[in-house]
């Protein structure tokens, strides 16, 4: 007969699975997208330039929020903030599902961003207040390292399957019985916190200068391939964006309740944890949105060929983040995963760079589809406890917004650095006469390239930075920046 103590280690799993069940919905939103674009353009006359923005209004405000939402969770309560959140961003799907025209996809794919940043700032500053032990901990962030690697390569495959079978519009309907299935089962099975309280300070200001500062930033990015990295106005709104957040960092070490409490950032495993997440997911963008569209350009897959191509990578970091990694997270703690992750994703690009423009799958694409995932597997989950390492319980929330914010970033900027060098490479190649897939192809080598690069810089910075000792021994330690 099941204790009481049973019944309540259960009942913290069903929370931690329902969360991870959100992180699911909110990540593969973000990718699900991409496999349906040709769909979008042609049933809404989108330009070539302009179809960008269906993904690009959702990042913005998704990565620009992420902080602030974190710190109300804080304050407020990070059940209350997780609902809410969830609530727009399912009244946001429906609207995309029915906009009959360009600026209502836009404005409910912005709106969806939102109720996005809202859902996720403090997911992961949840789990690891559900279970503080290490024993339970390293398993419960292995299956929100599977959420959160895991749905976005979920999403190429579920995109390609619905777009071709049911059309683009159930892409955003698809999230309706998820939401309310997770809202319902989150209402019962999340414990009723309460936060610090408003009166501690939400630090409206510097919530103002980073909102502003990092939206500005990814809308700078995103924008790059438009106007050109060396443009009067990318330089511009560049260093606005970096006095914007230069400004947010003052104020965090005068105010007397900062969004930030910088002595988060003063942690190395913190730190590190968050640069070298960065470099790693600007590289899996890239990797995510140029095999799809090797796929379908080059190779000829319809949608649903391109997304049941993506199957292996989920299932591999399904298999390795919630199987494999806690148990080895837990031997050899989280310094050698990040490492050995970083370096098997570097050998998985440096493998798709070797891509041909007459090639096929077996040969040009699954053998980068299984390593890199495998490395992602092990890296993600090892970051994230390093992430959440030094937290203290009343900063949970705004250290997880920060480790999703250093995610949001580091994509916006990878995708935005690597298709910039694709769509020059391509255009050079076209110009010397070259077919339209040899150019692609050309061009898709060099992204591969360059994200081998990204990785690579990720595991210099895991070199020479994290400090770690093994998770089962170790005990939060603040090792500060040298």
């Amino acid at each position: 007969m099941p204790t009481r103590s049973d019944r309540g280690l259960r009942s913290r799993w069903l929370a931690v699975i329902v969360l991870s069940a959100a992180q699911v919905m909110i990540v593969l939103d973000q990718n699900i997208v991409t496999i349906a674009l040709p769909a979008i353009r042609e049933d809404l006359a989108f330009s070539q330039a302009d179809l960008v923005w269906t993904v690009n209004a959702y990042v913005i405000p998704f990565g620009g929020l992420l902080l602030l939402a974190g710190r109300l969770g804080d304050l407020i309560s990070r059940k209350q903030v997780f609902l809410a959140g969830l609530a727009l961003f399912v009244a946001a799907s429906v609207a995309a599902a029915l906009a009959d025209g360009q600026g209502v996809l836009l404005a409910a794919r912005f709106v969806q961003g939102i109720g996005g940043a809202v859902t996720t700032a403090g997911l992961l500053g949840m789990i690891v207040t559900i279970f503080p032990e290490p024993e339970h901990q390293g398993k419960a962030i292995g299956v929100y390292g599977f959420a959160s690697a895991g749905g976005g390569a979920l999403g190429s495959v579920v995109g390609g399957v619905l777009t071709e079978s049911l059309g683009w519009e159930s892409i955003f309907y698809v999230n309706v019985p998820i939401g309310l299935a997770v809202a319902v089962l989150a209402w019962r099975l999340l414990p009723n916190d309460r936060g610090v309280g408003l009166k501690a300070g939400a630090d409206i200001i510097g919530a103002a200068l980073i909102t502003s500062g990092i939206m500005l930033a990814v809308y700078t990015l995103v924008e790059t391939e438009r106007y050109g990295w060396n443009s009067p106005r990318t330089i511009g709104l560049g260093l606005a964006a970096a006095v914007l957040i230069a400004g947010f960092f003052r104020r965090q070490s005068k105010a007397a309740a900062p969004l930030i409490p910088l002595r988060i950032l003063r942690s190395r495993n913190v730190a590190g944890a968050n640069l070298a997440q960065a470099l790693m997911v600007g590289a899996a963008f890239g990797f995510m949105f140029f095999t799809a569209l090797y796929l379908q350009q080059v190779l000829g897959f319809t949608p649903l060929a391109a997304g049941l191509a993506f199957l292996p990578a989920p299932v591999v970091i399904a298999t390795v983040s919630m199987a494999l990694a806690p148990r080895l997270l837990a031997r050899f703690g989280a310094k050698p995963l990040v490492l050995t992750g970083l370096s098997l994703m570097v050998i998985g690009f440096l493998l798709f760079a070797q891509m041909r423009a007459d090639g096929s799958y077996a040969v040009d694409v699954l053998p980068g589809m299984l390593t890199a995932p495998l490395g992602f597997g092990l890296a993600m989950p090892a970051l994230m406890s390093l992430g959440m390492s030094d937290s203290r319980p009343e900063d949970a929330g705004v250290t997880s917004g920060l480790f999703n914010t250093a995610q949001q970033v580091g994509g916006a900027v990878g995708l935005a650095v690597l298709s910039t060098v694709v769509a020059s490479r391509t255009d050079g190649l076209l110009a010397q006469g070259h077919s339209t897939a040899e150019a692609l192809t050309g061009g898709y080598r060099i992204g591969y390239t360059v994200a081998a690069v990204f990785a690579a810089a990720g595991l210099l910075i895991a070199v020479t930075v994290l400090k770690v000792r093994k998770a089962e021994s170790a005990e939060p330690e603040l090792e500060r920046v040298a």
